[in-house]
């Protein structure tokens, strides 16, 4: 990765253009919700890389649009768009199993295969700076991933079926990713709705306070109207018991992660699988964002190929991720894309706070390659979006790594060292502009 050389005052002058592309719009209506999206992301280096895939992806155009291991097929693979470290964690999927996997899907595109893969290794590179790991050590991290993905992928082409290789369950995952799992396990449905809501009137309503807002009368008919418009949006699978879309309560939210800073959202609280109170569910719909590797994708066909940015992030997630969430749909709000999902009780992130030990971190990274090879196999002309992607992205991809085996690990590791490196700086970059009051409309 060659990014030209720079000034710091160059370079800051560079991350605020990209930043007023990516976040202007949003900024201006709630510099608020950004004010503490920023300060998150000064908190570390890691940090303030999750919240700039649009950095990331300019820089990547700048360098080269092209690049080793892509041709025609292996340059349009269904993508996440924002994979790293932390973009895992556990999940309960539609046949009722605890899943832990590839999540959070609002970055997901049409695109390079290597794109997803530069990401995560970039961010494998900074997570090894934090705990101290030597360039030697990121090395053979970054190079244990990227044997994990070939084998996998690999396995996949000349045989075995995506839903033949075992997902990482209870009964098949080890280590931190059997912790992820075990807690979500220990997590329950009371426990969530005892956060969030209240019994009044022998009904169970919103509590308020916690961040939810009250909506006036002509707020709620229009989001009232949007959840009509999205139960369309769901298979007739997740349709079983009519009752369990009855509305009790709704109340906006503003979004205020690092990902969703200035987008509104509401939750609403629904009937469930029965009348009794423990199994009420609580689902969201939340403004969907252009994702940012789509500036740098230039087919129209794949952007003709979404209603708008909420029918994206679903179908994107539908076709990555096996057994999704039965009640992921979307809908339209006020001429905007909604994405529409479950406030999942069993939700658990991983944690690398407590997994230090170089070995432990080699084998959690190549779980994580193992699950990064299945998602790409997955979205593919088997996966129902054919006229996207009309091939098989397993036996793509295999052939172009086959034709350099020897470049691939190391491609991912130069890239790795450089642009962890290169973010690192930004970081500081960043800071000294945010605290100095050089961020526009802040």
């Amino acid at each position: 990765m060659s990014v030209p050389q720079l000034s710091d005052e160059q370079r800051g002058e560079q991350i605020l253009a990209v930043f007023d592309t990516a976040f202007g719009e949003l900024l201006a209506a709630d510099p608020a919700a950004f004010r503490v999206k920023f300060r998150k992301m000064a908190a570390s280096a890691f940090a303030f890389y999750r919240g700039t895939a649009c950095l990331f992806y300019h820089d990547l155009d700048a360098d080269k649009r092209g690049g080793p291991y892509l041709d025609d097929r292996t340059a349009r693979v269904w993508i996440h768009g924002d994979l790293h470290a932390e973009n895992f964690g556990t999940y309960m999927d539609a046949q009722g199993r605890l899943i832990f996997n590839v999540n959070d899907f609002d970055e997901a595109y049409v695109g390079p295969f290597t794109w997803d893969l530069k990401r995560f290794a970039a961010s494998v590179a900074l997570v090894g700076y934090a705990k101290a790991l030597s360039d030697e050590q990121i090395t053979e991290l970054v190079t244990v991933y990227a044997a994990a993905y070939r084998e996998r992928i690999h396995a996949l082409a000349t045989g075995a079926k995506s839903d033949e290789v075992p997902p990482f369950t209870l009964d098949t995952a080890e280590g931190p990713l059997l912790d992820a799992l075990r807690d979500a396990r220990s997590l329950t449905r009371f426990g969530l709705l005892d956060s969030m809501t209240e019994i009044r009137d022998f009904e169970r309503r919103f509590a308020p306070g916690g961040g939810s807002i009250e909506l006036d009368a002509a707020t709620r008919y229009k989001v009232l109207a949007a959840f009509d418009g999205y139960l369309e949006t769901l298979p007739e699978s997740s349709l079983a018991r009519p009752d369990s879309y009855r509305v009790k309560d709704v109340v906006g939210r503003r979004g205020i992660g690092i990902g969703s800073a200035g987008l509104p959202s509401y939750n609403i609280l629904l009937e469930g699988n029965s009348d009794a109170l423990e199994n009420d569910v609580v689902i969201y719909i939340k403004q969907a964002q252009t994702p940012a590797v789509s500036r740098h994708i230039t087919d129209s066909s794949i952007r003709e190929y979404f209603q708008h940015e909420g029918h994206r992030t679903v179908i994107s997630q539908r076709a990555l991720q096996a057994h999704a969430d039965p009640w992921l749909g979307w809908t339209e709000l006020d001429g905007a894309g909604q994405l529409v999902a479950e406030v999942s009780p069993y939700a658990v992130d991983l944690d690398w706070g407590d997994i230090d030990d170089p070995e432990e971190i080699a084998a959690v990274v190549a779980d994580l390659g193992r699950a990064t090879a299945t998602m790409h196999a997955a979205a593919d002309d088997e996966s129902g979006h054919s006229e996207l992607v009309p091939f098989s992205t397993e036996r793509a991809i295999d052939a172009a790594i086959a034709a350099d085996e020897d470049g691939f690990a190391a491609l991912l590791v130069d890239f790795a060292h450089s642009y962890g490196a290169r973010a690192r700086a930004d970081h500081q970059i960043f800071v000294d502009l945010f605290r100095n009051g050089r961020i526009p409309g802040l």
